[in-house]
């Protein structure tokens, strides 16, 4: 098997799949050989491409659970299958929880809890009815086990997502994969509103091991290893893709040891 088309034949759908991290793990995906289906509330102005080959677009808002059910069922009426789901929507604004409504957190959980949970089941449905079952992957965040003031309740959905991953895991095992996959900090097109001008990036970047952000197409490639058959005793476990974390703030205000 050509390493590079290791998932040839197989249908993966990644929800906001056209940009940002999304993108990035389409372009692996479709890089690896698979049939990619992205979905998004607005048609996007370009799709992904790979060896002349386009990902398929989907209007759909993940929280419209009529919405994701009609999704999952014209990507099996259109490929026959569904092997992969990536649950990639998801998002909040900076705001500290005591200024926010209880509709506000309330949207933010079921856009990233409620709405991963939702299709994952549905997807789990058409999974365990294929003879090589299937791999659900859930983005998580680092934010999901520190401290994260400003976007306390995303963080609280992302901890959720790992209980979600280790549970689902066993309840739908041994067809269905369940894995999550963690990154730290991504550059993307939205970079400028979490971390500032280019300068507040690099300096930011400054504060990882690995000395940069990570781009999107890392944590595609986390996602399609996990995909895959290398992956293939994977399954309740979160990957964590952050460059080697962040270094202590105490290293930088201490005044000894700086060497």
């Amino acid at each position: 098997m050509n390493p590079n088309q290791e998932l040839a034949g197989k249908v993966v759908l990644v929800t906001g799949g056209a940009q940002g991290v999304g993108r990035g793990i389409s372009q692996r995906f479709m890089d690896a050989g698979a049939t990619v289906v992205v979905c998004g509330r607005k048609t996007p102005a370009s799709l992904p491409q790979s060896d002349g080959r386009s990902a398929q677009f989907h209007t759909c808002d993940v929280v419209d659970t009529d919405a994701t059910a009609a999704l999952v069922a014209a990507i099996v009426a259109d490929h026959g299958r569904l092997d992969v789901l990536v649950n990639n929507a998801g998002g909040t604004p900076f705001a500290y929880a005591s200024d926010g409504s209880p509709r506000f957190h309330q949207s933010i959980l079921r856009l990233n809890l409620m709405a991963p949970l939702t299709l994952a089941i549905q997807a789990n449905a058409v999974m365990q009815q294929q003879a090589e079952g299937g791999v659900i992957e859930f983005i998580g965040s680092v934010a999901a086990t520190r401290a994260q003031p400003g976007t306390a309740t995303y963080a609280a959905a992302k901890a959720g997502i790992l209980s979600l991953t280790s549970s689902l895991a066993i309840e739908w095992a041994p067809k269905v994969r369940v894995v999550a996959v963690s990154p730290g900090l991504v550059e993307t097109e939205q970079s400028a509103l979490h971390y500032g001008d280019a300068a507040g990036i690099a300096a930011v970047a400054a504060t990882i091991p690995a000395q940069r952000l990570a781009q999107p197409q890392d944590i595609g490639d986390a996602c399609v290893f996990l995909a895959g058959p290398r992956a293939s005793y994977v399954s309740g476990t979160s990957l964590l893709v952050h460059g080697g974390g962040e270094r202590p703030g105490f290293l930088t205000a201490a005044n000894v040891n700086q060497g």
